[in-house]
């Protein structure tokens, strides 16, 4: 079996601190991002679940690529392969889907629900082809998961849901999918 090729893995997620149920995914998700030898393309920042994802990627031995914003500098990681920062947070969101070749969406607040319904809104019009995925933690996007398939079924999405977004309920499966979508692109 031949290695995974390299992505870029943008992740969204929480910059708060919060219970084990949500770090210990996160941690375990980031660490076979960085075995695998992609690089963790995230907002940049060393607090809360994202520095857990940011460390385990480093464990792992991956690649961390940041994007900040100028009001966070300061919450800015010291230890990155790069690091960009962008004037406003809609500049970072787009920065961020550029420079991906996935999107992985774990457990979050409103700035997540923001980036994450971009990137859904973006692919829905074709202007976004790479996958995404959302990494249902602890039952966590239950509530959203159901919106979506109720839009779905009652005709608010133009293409199914299916084709936008894949549902995963641990990292090793958001992973598995997105490596065998690589692969059958590439």
């Amino acid at each position: 079996m031949t290695a995974p090729t390299p992505m870029k893995i943008c992740v969204f997620l929480s910059a708060s601190d919060l219970d084990e149920r949500y770090t210990a995914p996160t941690r375990e998700f980031a660490e076979l991002v960085g075995r695998a030898g992609h690089t963790l393309v995230w907002g940049g920042s060393d607090a809360g679940l994202m520095k857990v994802v940011a460390d385990g990627v480093r464990a792992g031995g991956g690649r961390l690529s940041g994007f900040s914003v100028d009001f966070l500098r300061q919450f800015a990681r010291a230890d990155v392969d790069e690091m960009t920062v962008a004037k406003d947070l809609a500049e970072r969101k787009a920065m961020l889907l550029a420079a991906a070749d996935a999107v992985v969406v774990l457990a979050g607040g409103l700035g997540t629900l923001d980036e994450a319904t971009e990137a859904l809104e973006l692919r829905k019009h074709g202007l976004f082809d790479k996958p995404v995925v959302l990494l249902n933690t602890a039952g966590f996007y239950d509530g959203l998961i159901l919106q979506l398939r109720r839009m779905d079924e009652e005709g608010f999405l133009p293409v199914p849901l299916a084709d936008l977004v894949f549902i995963a309920d641990t990292g090793a499966e958001a992973l598995a999918y997105l490596e065998k979508t690589t692969r059958l692109a590439g």
